[in-house]
């Protein structure tokens, strides 16, 4: 059976989304819990990439990251803006039609 996606939320994205989450049975992992505030955008794919997390965030250097070919476990870009309940709707959807392998080196927009 295919992996499950996994989810490692950038700082940005708001405490609830991952809460949300978490109530609905998606493994989710903060900015904050990881102790990667303030690191490098390579340095979160790279953590990402190693716990086989997609990376969820509004950061646009990400996209550009993605163009330059830097591996990474997914990256799940969300446009500022977007209502919680919108994320947290948009990422489960994702989590129930691909699985990790779907998602490497995959961007999806919400």
């Amino acid at each position: 059976m295919a992996e499950s996606i996994k989810f490692y939320l950038d700082e940005h994205v708001p405490r609830a989304v991952a809460e949300g989450l978490r109530r609905r049975g998606a493994e989710t992992l903060r900015t904050q819990e990881a102790g990667m505030l303030g690191a490098k955008d390579e340095q979160h794919l790279a953590l990402a990439l190693s716990e086989g997390r997609v990376f969820v965030t509004q950061d646009a250097d990400f996209l550009r990251l993605h163009a330059a070919g830097q591996p990474h476990a997914g990256i799940v870009y969300v446009p500022h803006g977007t209502p919680i309940g919108t994320m947290i709707r948009g990422l489960m959807l994702i989590q129930l039609v691909l699985n990790a392998e779907d998602m490497r080196n995959r961007v999806e927009f919400l």
